[in-house]
């Protein structure tokens, strides 16, 4: 197949990488644990701990897990927001031989129940700030062990004094105790559990490239939420495509420690590869903010820092750069704003731009490919309203709906193969055949267009579209050129269904300037649109409705139409 993206990769971009590099995501970790011993790998609430912290609590807690009879390759859900117990819950899951279920911490009863019954998971860490969600489910569930996190834990946590804190104190205060629901299960203190296994030694698992390493489940934005089944082999590909594609740039920072941002939840794929895995693999410090909606907490977490790379989703990028404090920070130091999860709008790119003197790099990837297939050049300067050239070692093709390669310059679907692509949806055959082909790719469900250079745009997610009297109009695209307008913060443009058209175009829209009105917008997309594109409905709102990682959600607007 032609290759145009490789003519315009960056000076010191390979286009292969070494997916061989090490056997699992564990030898990557421990490789870091050994190097960066001494260097701080996480700040959460003003306090830090050190590569060697995570490496010794980690292989306490897998020693524990391993002690309660969790045979290798056994599930374990971790759900809570970005503290420092979460980066150490992964590494001791992954080390024991075992499998992480990344669970979002505000799910309902009846997300959890369906993620941790569709997993299979027989334990869970869990922030006890969330407890009372477990408590609905749990003995409709195989979980038999419950790791209590607490926030209170921290001051033993970070002061070294973590054995003696547990031992003296946890075991009088907190012993063992059992869930209300179900008298066969047990909740051990997150501290507890870490004490109790430095004193067994962890058995070394037998993992390999082909190990699944997570199960990460999908937004369930075309149906049930599906478990991505992410080998090791997939996840440590795709930290050694990120980092070949960043670092050229990271590069320039020079010798001194560098820090990432990691506001995005650590559940989410993004911040999973690309702040802790990365990260790690790096050196970085992980600045973790577990409550990134909390703007004015979030500006004084960044205080004080030269922060070298930021990667971040549209909303989160608007709302900081539309923020008088964050707009006082030092970015020196910035090199490197990733976005991806959602297309970055113009506006936002060159608002963030002007504050932070740092363009967004936009990329492009899913669940299902760990998730980094597509990025744009980071010596670009501007917005370029593409999702960038595929990374080292990944293929891009754009096919019909029969499977036909189509021409460059026409839409079709993104097609994805690489080392990163997951190995299929756990437990779901029947949905692994409809998304991967017989020649190895995976079908993205979004619409695309690649130009000669290699340069993909997204048009949009095929149940997005909307089919206006024949004509295909694409949300994305609406929305670009409206947030491009002074008066508006963000929009989300629906179909709705129209007698004589079929379908026509409706328009969720809040406001910057509240003197905006129906009118002035409507004369604004009719100079911008031709006349089936323009939207026919315009409804202002406070806010628009959004996932935890900060996607608008259009099918919550649909229902509500």
């Amino acid at each position: 197949m032609q290759r145009p993206w490789l003519n315009n990769y960056p000076d010191g971009v390979p286009s292969e990488i070494d997916s061989t590099a090490y056997a699992s995501l564990v030898d990557l970790l421990e490789d870091a644990f050994r190097r960066y011993a001494n260097r701080p790998a996480a700040e959460c609430l003003g306090s830090r701990l050190r590569f060697r912290d995570v490496d010794d609590q980690s292989q306490a807690l897998g020693a524990w897990l391993q002690a309660k009879g969790l045979a290798p390759g056994s599930r374990v859900a971790v759900m809570m927001p970005n503290l420092p117990q979460y980066m150490v819950a992964i590494a001791a899951i992954l080390r024991a031989g075992l499998v992480v279920v990344n669970v979002n911490p505000l799910y309902t009863p009846r997300e959890l129940e369906h993620q941790l019954k569709d997993s299979g998971a027989e334990a869970i860490v869990v922030l006890e700030n969330f407890v009372s969600t477990l408590e609905e489910v749990i003995d409709r569930t195989a979980v038999r062990h419950v790791v209590l996190a607490s926030m209170g834990d921290l001051l033993g946590f970070w002061k070294g004094q973590l054995v003696n804190f547990a031992v003296r104190h946890l075991r009088k205060m907190v012993p063992e105790y059992r869930l209300p629901l179900d008298q066969g299960r047990t909740v051990t203190r997150f501290n507890m559990a870490v004490a109790e296994g430095t004193r067994l030694a962890l058995r070394r698992a037998a993992l390999g490239p082909g190990s699944v390493a997570f199960l990460q489940y999908t937004g369930g934005t075309t149906g049930v939420s599906k478990g991505a089944t992410l080998l090791h082999r997939n996840v440590v590909a795709n930290i050694l495509q990120t980092e070949a594609w960043f670092k050229p740039m990271l590069d320039t920072v020079g010798a001194q420690q560098m820090t990432v941002v990691c506001a995005l939840p650590l559940y989410h794929i993004f911040a999973l590869t690309i702040c802790y895995m990365m990260g790690a693999r790096l050196g970085m410090l992980n600045l973790l903010i577990p409550n990134p909606r909390d703007i004015p907490g979030f500006v004084k977490a960044l205080q004080g820092h030269r922060v070298n790379m930021f990667p971040a989703v549209n909303t989160l990028f608007n709302a900081l750069a539309n923020d008088q404090g964050f707009a006082r920070l030092d970015f020196s130091g910035l090199v490197v704003s990733n976005g991806g999860g959602m297309a970055v709008q113009q506006a936002t790119a060159e608002l963030w731009r002007r504050v932070t003197g740092c363009s967004i790099v936009e990329g492009y990837g899913l669940s299902e490919t760990s998730p980094v297939a597509t990025t744009n050049r980071l010596d670009i300067e501007g917005f370029t309203g593409t999702i960038g050239l595929p990374v080292p070692s990944t293929d891009i093709v754009i096919r019909d709906d029969e499977g036909r390669d189509m021409p460059l310059g026409q839409p079709g679907e993104i097609c994805i193969r690489g080392p990163q692509v997951m190995s299929g949806y756990w437990n779901r055959p029947d949905e692994t055949a409809k998304v991967m082909t017989d020649d190895g790719f995976f079908r993205s469900g979004d619409v695309g267009v690649m130009d000669e250079r290699g340069h993909t745009r997204i048009v949009d997610r095929k149940k997005d579209m909307i089919l206006v009297s024949g004509f295909n109009v694409y949300p994305n695209e609406i929305e670009q050129v409206v947030n491009l307008h002074p008066g508006v913060i963000e929009c989300a443009a629906i179909g709705i269904p129209d007698s004589k058209s079929g379908e026509s175009v409706k328009l969720f829209v809040v406001r910057r300037d509240t003197t905006l009105s129906e009118s002035d917008l409507m004369n604004y997309c009719k100079d911008n649109f031709t006349a089936y594109k323009r939207p026919r409905y315009i409804e202002f709102r406070d806010d628009l409705p959004k996932s935890n990682v900060g996607k608008i959600l259009r099918r919550e607007l649909r229902s509500a139409a």
